[in-house]
């Protein structure tokens, strides 16, 4: 082998390998359990009976559903649509919980996926949820992204508006 080829060798042995590490700190990051979703709360926060362990809330990482109604204030165009999708889709299902390691507000955030459908993403494609830009990392920003853009093309869901307002935003103006 030629001098060049050796070094072309080397970069590539040496990228694969930073690539595999890179996947193996990602992948050691999160746990997957499986279980039955016994309550949906929202859009986007749902209550999961894991087949071993005790009950638990989780918020679906990487995503924002729209506001419903609670504790007297008015929720957002769509919030209840929401809500009555991730139901169709999951509630009294099995599905697999992988924890992110991270909590929010008691609950554990999580990514859904149902027979390896990613319920999170759908929820996104479906145009019931914006992708939460803010919170997404690794292999989930692109797909979610991309999601979002599709649903707001094709005007599913509360893309159906002409310029909805993010919850985000929509909390922060009722605090």
């Amino acid at each position: 082998m030629n001098c060049s080829k050796k070094i072309i060798s080397a970069v590539l042995i040496f990228s694969l390998l930073a690539l595999c590490i890179n996947l193996q700190t990602y992948a050691k990051d999160y746990t997957i359990i499986r279980g039955t979703v016994t309550k949906v709360s929202d859009g986007d926060t749902i209550v999961v009976r894991p087949f071993s362990g005790k009950l638990f809330k989780c918020r679906l990482y990487g995503i924002d559903t729209p506001e419903i109604s609670h504790n007297g204030i008015v929720g957002q165009p769509y919030g209840n649509a929401a809500e009555r999708e991730l139901k169709n889709l999951i509630l009294h299902t099995t599905v697999d919980i992988t924890l992110t390691g991270d909590k929010t507000y008691e609950r554990e955030v999580c990514i859904i996926k149902k027979m390896g459908v990613d319920i999170n993403r759908e929820m996104v494609i479906r145009g019931y949820a914006w992708a939460y830009i803010e919170y997404l990392k690794g292999p989930y920003a692109s797909e979610y992204i991309r999601a979002e853009a599709e649903a707001r093309k094709m005007r599913r869901g509360l893309w159906q508006q002409r310029n909805p307002t993010p919850p985000w935003e929509f909390r922060r103006e009722k605090k």
